[in-house]
């Protein structure tokens, strides 16, 4: 059993941040399907997911006194929302962190309610990008030192996979099966989940056969292009019970980035990511988990790629390390196993645009901790009566990224 011990970190090393634990709850959440959408625009998804989130908190646009929005290229200012919601002058910000930018949204309104500069405030993330011509990480390259791999986002996390493989002694058959119950898995779970951009699930043989993108990664490695938005309202934990009976409370708030010299450094063997490693540790000592498998729920992780859960699952502290591979042929992070990992079918079924994807982690965790996601992917009886749950979101690629991670709960700590 991997233990986290929960140590407050010496300043100059690991992320020491004290933490806002249950000063802040969410109250309302919304979020539109994700997947083609070709006949909306991204006024439309946004409009339609802040009408959700404010209804689901009976509140009206004109009671929320503050919003940020995430978007990679969706957008370049405020103006982005307030003009499909027609604000009435309230402070919009516009917020970017890569794949990370709707967890950002959420890292700033949480802060602003609890330092009590705003009563209510709205994270929202959106991304258009299936007529955008993009995929992936979209935006103007930035002029650097030449030392920067020109690699597609495929080929760069490909590389994981691998060394991996080399590092822990798995033969290259074994690695494609593990990957394949990984793809398996998450599209299982994305065919219960009506919002989820592909829901079909996917035989393990057509997995298997699909042709390779990059390295070893195959069609169904990869997470889909797509359009969508979430978004949720935060309050101060003393209010949250003036908008809904049952609210989730934030119990910790952790971000990441790196120094980026992983591509560099011949010690970086492409088996972790140290930012994850570095949030998770402090959103653990944040939320005084000591043991995230035994005391979580469910996670939310960044499947951009099969293999990136993979690391995700060692680097969370949710398997030893080396030994992730072996729980996932074994079926713990199923929907019915020891702890439900994308339940909701991750960015690989429900899809990833990109602004968007860290609240829409969000959001199945309110639907999962609340008793209302559909009877079909509910959580297994090993987790019930467990309050807690995670989302992680990264931004970036292997030795060059930043890292999110949350926790929240259904209950204010004793």
């Amino acid at each position: 059993m991997l233990i986290y011990r929960c140590r407050r970190p010496r300043v100059g090393g690991s992320v020491a941040s004290r933490g806002i634990r249950d000063k802040v709850a969410i109250v309302g959440m919304g979020c539109t399907r994700f997947g083609d959408h070709w006949a909306a625009s991204a006024d439309d998804l946004l409009v339609e997911a802040a009408r959700a989130a404010t209804a689901s908190a009976g509140l009206t646009d004109d009671q929320v006194d503050a919003y940020w929005l995430g978007t990679l290229g969706s957008g370049s200012s405020g103006l982005t929302l307030s003009r499909p919601l027609r604000l009435p002058y309230r402070p919009v910000t516009r917020v970017e962190n890569y794949c990370a930018a709707g967890s950002e949204a959420l890292r700033n309104a949480c802060y602003a309610v609890a330092s009590g500069a705003y009563d209510v405030a709205m994270a929202i993330g959106v991304e258009k990008l299936k007529d955008s011509a993009m995929s992936g990480l979209a935006g103007a390259a930035v002029p650097g030192d030449g030392t920067e791999p020109e690699l597609t986002a495929p080929a760069a996390f490909s590389l994981l996979a691998p060394a991996y493989a080399r590092k822990y002694g798995l033969d290259r058959s074994v690695m494609r099966e593990v990957l394949d119950r990984i793809a398996w898995k998450n599209h299982a779970n994305g065919a219960r989940n009506p919002l989820a951009h592909f829901r079909r699930a996917v035989p393990l043989e057509a997995i298997r056969k699909a042709p390779r993108v990059a390295g070893e990664l195959g069609l169904f490695d990869c997470s889909g292009v797509s359009d969508g938005s979430a978004a949720a309202i935060v309050v101060r934990a003393e209010d949250a019970h003036r908008y809904t009976d049952r609210p989730l409370y934030v119990k910790a708030l952790s971000l990441a980035a790196g120094p980026a010299t992983g591509v560099v450094d011949p010690d970086y063997d492409f088996t972790t990511f140290p930012e994850v490693r570095a949030s998770a540790r402090d959103a653990y000592r944040q939320a005084g988990v000591v043991d995230p498998k035994a005391e979580l729920a469910l996670a939310e992780v960044h499947d951009c790629f099969t293999v990136t859960e993979l690391v995700l699952l060692e680097d969370l502290g949710l398997a030893e390390p080396g030994r992730a591979w072996q729980a996932v042929l074994d079926g713990a992070f199923d929907l019915d196993g020891e702890l439900p990992v994308n339940p909701d079918g991750g960015l690989k079924a429900f899809g990833h645009p990109i602004g968007a994807s860290g609240l829409r982690m969000l959001f199945e965790c309110w639907l999962q901790l609340r008793g209302e996601a559909p009877p079909e992917r509910s959580l297994p009886e090993a987790v019930r009566g467990r309050t807690l749950a995670m989302t992680q979101n990264l931004g970036g690629g292997p030795g060059e990224c930043l890292s999110f991670v949350s926790i929240v709960g259904s209950e204010p700590s004793a």
